[in-house]
């Protein structure tokens, strides 16, 4: 039997159902670029879920995503605020700023949540030509810390966003898991809450691999959003794989059962962490992500069995992640790991 690995979501094997799907629309001939049944269906029954307004885009990856998404509301004279911690800022190479030519406004904020005065900093910045202007507040949901945002949070930052003008980009590369550990649809958790474009992650929950840009209104990106997927590399000529694995993470809501057994895997194995001495949990656990630090030699100890990331050198701070196809088991022998590693 495999080893399970807690490093990322990332590193999961792909959902039964999903390369079912997969394998089914690999079935003759199918126009490309998107012209194509499969796609067609993908992108109704996302309109469906997130209302009739919205325009979607299939993306290979998360960073093309928010590439897309975000260099179709900017102009290179302005800018997208953000937290220090975003993926956007931290993990994404300055794809959107060498893309846009925008700057990132990173922001130190705790456990990789925006506020509002973080957002009141940026409001009466100078028109003058010598500033850049702030145009988008872009926000993950989940955090790169696994926190969440609540409704009543996000609502107040929207509507404060929108006061100054400002779109709300969402990165969602775990909203699935968000939703889910809030018991909220998909619409409930992103559009309803003020939220204009959001990156819609597939492939941490399950896909081989596959976003979607849903503009909650397409006029908002007037008209550039097919322009700026093409020339960003991430239109996919065989597009109809991508938007197979879509119908299927939609159908019987799937995206809910496989996000929310990661949240319950991760729930399990903080029950099991806390009880473990020398093992200090950092940040609180709201999602698929925990975050602790240990003595650096269990650290080694422990990652000679199973893999996972040191988030924070200096500490040393670990996350370790579940996901879809985390079984019981696994949590157990890595507690048990832990554990052992620490004289337990």
């Amino acid at each position: 039997m495999p080893v399970r690995t807690f490093a990322s979501d990332n590193n999961a094997p792909i959902a039964a159902e999903i390369l079912q799907a997969v394998v089914a629309a690999n079935d003759g001939d199918a126009v490309g670029y998107g012209h194509d049944p499969y796609t067609e269906r993908a992108l109704e029954r996302l309109r469906e879920i997130f209302g009739s307004s919205s325009d979607v885009y299939f993306t290979f990856n998360g960073t093309g995503a928010n590439v897309v998404a975000l260099s179709c509301l900017t102009q290179p004279y302005e800018a997208v605020i953000c937290p220090a911690t975003a993926h956007l800022q931290t993990d994404e190479c300055g794809a959107f700023e060498r893309f846009s030519g925008c700057k990132l406004l990173a922001v130190q904020c705790e456990n990789g949540k925006l506020s509002l005065e973080n957002l009141k900093t940026f409001a009466h910045t100078s028109r003058e030509e010598h500033h850049v202007q702030p145009r988008v507040v872009s926000l993950s949901q989940s955090t790169e810390f696994g926190t969440l945002y609540d409704p009543v949070e996000l609502r107040e930052l929207c509507a404060y966003a929108h006061a100054q003008g400002w779109y709300v980009h969402m990165d969602g590369a775990r909203i699935s898991n968000a939703a889910a550990a809030q018991g909220l649809g998909l619409r409930e958790a992103t559009r309803d809450l003020g939220i204009d474009v959001l990156s819609f992650g597939g492939t941490k929950n399950g896909l081989l691999g596959g976003e979607a840009v849903v503009f909650f209104d397409g006029s908002l990106h007037r008209g550039a959003a097919p322009f700026a997927r093409k020339q960003a590399m991430q239109l996919a000529s065989k597009m109809r794989f991508i938007a197979a694995q879509f119908l299927a993470l939609l159908e019987d809501d799937r995206w809910r059962t496989y996000a929310a057994h990661a949240n319950a895997m991760a729930k399990l194995l903080e029950g099991r962490i806390r009880k473990i001495a020398g093992v200090r949990i950092t940040r609180p656990v709201q999602c698929n992500a925990i975050f602790a630090t240990l003595d650096r030699k269990a650290i080694e100890t422990i990652q000679q069995r199973f893999f996972f990331y040191v988030f924070d050198e200096h500490l040393p701070e670990v996350r370790w992640m579940t996901h879809h196809a985390t079984r019981e088991e696994d949590v157990a022998a890595f507690a048990d790991a832990v554990a052992s590693s620490l004289g337990n």
